[in-house]
């Protein structure tokens, strides 16, 4: 059975035999404060932390990915289909795909092209230039066995569940996305997907978008196929394969949907219950859901921390306990689609866009849940940061502090200064505004700060380059928003 239940919470297992018990694995989004990021490469300005990702010399309009998966020798064969327009006249163009998976063949519109991949770039000559403004399609076959890429965050993308052998987990902020699949692995490159996913009936996939169809073929196997149709960033491509069992919640106007090991149910339709009321809160305060489903998806392993992928969150085993202890990360990954998602960043140091406006997120369903206030949260996450001898320009952090906790906390301490500085009416038709006219496109700081300026009819200049570029804190507005 394919489809996901249409009852709130009436569960339909897909395995075949009740999931073992969840244990840690390998797979995870790096640890936090890590070392630096790779030197610049000149010339890559739209990727100035990470110039060896990307090729600004295109833009990609969608990926179609076909994928046969052998969960017994994990073995993936894999074509994928990209459609792009080059941005400029195109010799030779550039995907990012790990050197641990092995490139068979390369077509540019259906004709064979020269290639190498080496250190994780495959270098694509196409017979003859493609023109500036010159759509093209460019067909990649590739097989082997994935496994996550190194990155300054620890080891991350395409990784496997140690309790279930057969489970794959992906997670690829920020540079993951190149373990599984040929892209154009930068942040404000978004494209639509169709991803086609064929694995053994015994097993279950999840991926990003809607589910279209489930179909029966040869062997045993089944091959799931998910689309989604509005753009997405590379990194926010997901794909996880293992034993779940799907329920929907479906009290508001966005369906949810979610995936879960069996013996997980009864303490997910607790910590998980009321997403739907924080889908109904932020619609109210950010504006519309920006894309047509939702939901969360649970592997069988433990991850250090739940990850934003598009059209779901990914959480681990550990952050369900029946008393709702992550909570808090549950509204913080909702937000990230439309902070993060929707509204993508240009490049990575525009992190706190992303960051800080979710750490706000978790102080607001707080405010409105019946727990601290977010003018209380913003005192203590203010008092942290001015205990600590360390100053950071959150708007620039540089790699290496790309997911420093003082990016996320500083961040929403902004945005709690802001509050105060306009009052509650003004600052949310802000980031309403915000949100609708960067809607499933890609944004910077100074373009937050020109929008704010421009909705609310107020200087705000002086008053967010202090929190946002300056290392020194800046004092807090103690007194409660109007």
């Amino acid at each position: 059975m394919c489809s996901w239940t249409r009852r709130a919470f009436v569960t339909e297992s897909l395995s075949a035999a009740a999931p073992a018990p969840a244990a840690d694995t390998t797979a995870r989004r790096g640890p936090k404060n890590r070392s630096a990021g790779p030197a610049k490469r000149p010339g890559n300005d739209l990727t100035p932390y990470f110039p060896s990702h990307g090729d600004p010399g295109y833009d990609v309009a969608s990926y179609e990915l076909q994928l046969a998966y052998d969960p017994y020798r994990k073995h993936l064969d894999g074509l994928a289909l990209m459609t792009a327009t080059a941005a400029q006249s195109l010799r030779t163009m550039a995907l990012d795909l790990s050197s641990r998976l092995t490139v068979t063949a390369v077509a540019v519109h259906g004709n064979p092209a020269r290639f190498r991949h080496r250190r994780g770039k495959l270098l694509v000559e196409p017979d003859g230039a493609l023109a500036s403004g010159k759509r093209f399609t460019a067909e990649i076959r590739y097989c082997g066995r994935p496994a996550p890429v190194r990155s300054p965050f620890g080891k991350i993308g395409w990784d496997y569940t140690a309790t279930t052998p057969a489970g794959v987990v992906v997670a690829s902020q920020p540079l993951g996305a190149p373990s599984w699949f040929p892209c154009n692995d930068r942040p404000d490159d978004k494209a639509a997907y169709r991803i086609a996913t064929t694995v053994p009936d015994s097993l279950a996939v999840v991926a990003s978008g809607l589910l279209t169809s489930c179909t029966a073929g040869p062997g045993g196997t089944q091959t799931w196929t998910y689309q989604h149709a509005d753009p997405m960033a590379s990194y926010l491509a997901s794909l996880q394969v293992g034993h779940f069992t799907f329920t929907r919640q479906s009290e508001g106007r966005v369906p949810i949907r979610n995936a879960y090991p069996e013996h997980l149910t009864s303490l997910f339709a607790y910590d998980f219950g009321r997403q739907p009321h924080m889908m109904s809160l932020f619609e109210r305060l950010f504006g519309p859901y920006p894309f047509d489903i939702y939901g969360a998806v649970v592997v069988d392993a433990a991850l250090s921390e739940p990850v934003e992928n598009q059209t779901y969150s990914l959480f681990g085993t550990n952050h369900l306990d029946g008393q709702r202890t992550s909570e808090h990360l549950v509204a913080h990954e909702l937000a990230h689609h439309w902070f993060g998602n929707s509204v993508s960043l240009t490049d990575w140091r525009h992190i706190w866009l992303n960051e800080g406006f979710a750490t706000y997120a978790e102080w607001l369903w707080s405010e409105n849940s019946g727990g601290p206030h977010t003018h209380h949260l913003a005192a203590q996450h203010w008092s942290d940061l001015a205990d600590d001898a360390q100053r950071i320009r959150i708007a620039d952090p540089g790699p290496e502090k790309l997911f420093d906790d003082r990016v996320y906390a500083r961040g929403a301490c902004t945005l709690q200064a802001l509050r105060h500085t306009l009052g509650d009416a003004a600052f949310f038709g802000t980031l309403r505004a915000w949100t609708s006219h960067y809607r499933h496109r890609s944004a910077k700081t100074e373009e937050f700060i020109a929008l704010a300026e421009h909705h609310s009819g107020r200087p705000l200049r002086s008053l967010l380059h202090s929190w946002l570029y300056d290392r020194r804190l800046p004092p807090l507005p103690f007194a409660a928003a109007a």
